[in-house]
């Protein structure tokens, strides 16, 4: 069975032979290890040093030779358009506050998995809202290639404290004391 050893970004320079597509829902395309198919039925093994996610036109070098090219699926998508640049950028500010990937067209619209919650917050916000199918490949979040790890808060920065810095391997629990002497 042929195995992908290596992802190849999108945006980084390839010429090696393409020997197949891979075409993968939104959902499907954050993998390290597993048994997929191209898009012609051929099994391969999806092999990488860690998971990634898989943007639509990344390639997937062969350790045999040769790369096997991302495809995104098409699938039932949110796609979004705001009254101008403003209201637009305040609709992306929102979405992205609720951790949804959001995908930005050359046009300007703004793109998410159909998801009725979101739905009804971005029309409450004031934007129109079509159901299409259509490919779904988001940005990459800001912290992407910094460790593969998921951002999140827990309601305090990430910045040094007094002089110490701040890391994950301490419970939540902030406690200090007042001196009332």
């Amino acid at each position: 069975m042929r195995h992908a050893i290596e992802h190849i970004p999108v945006d980084r320079a390839d010429t090696s032979e393409v020997r197949g597509t891979v075409t993968l829902a939104f959902s499907d395309r954050h993998r390290r290890r597993i048994r997929l198919h191209d898009d012609a039925g051929e099994p391969f093994l999806l092999d990488l040093p860690h998971a990634v996610r898989l943007a639509d036109g990344d390639r997937l070098r062969l350790a045999d030779g040769g790369v096997i090219v991302v495809r995104a699926a098409e699938e039932p998508v949110l796609t979004i358009t705001a009254a101008g640049p403003i209201a637009t950028a305040k609709l992306a500010w929102h979405i992205g506050n609720r951790h949804t990937p959001v995908q930005v067209l050359n046009d300007g619209r703004l793109r998410i998995i159909d998801d009725h919650v979101m739905r009804d917050m971005i029309t409450g916000l004031g934007g129109v809202v079509e159901n299409e199918i259509a490919p779904f490949d988001p940005l990459n979040g800001a912290y992407h290639g910094l460790g593969g790890a998921h951002g999140h808060s827990h309601g305090h920065d990430h910045f040094e404290h007094d002089d110490q810095a701040h890391d994950h391997k301490h419970s939540h629990h902030h406690g200090h004391t007042h001196d009332h002497g």
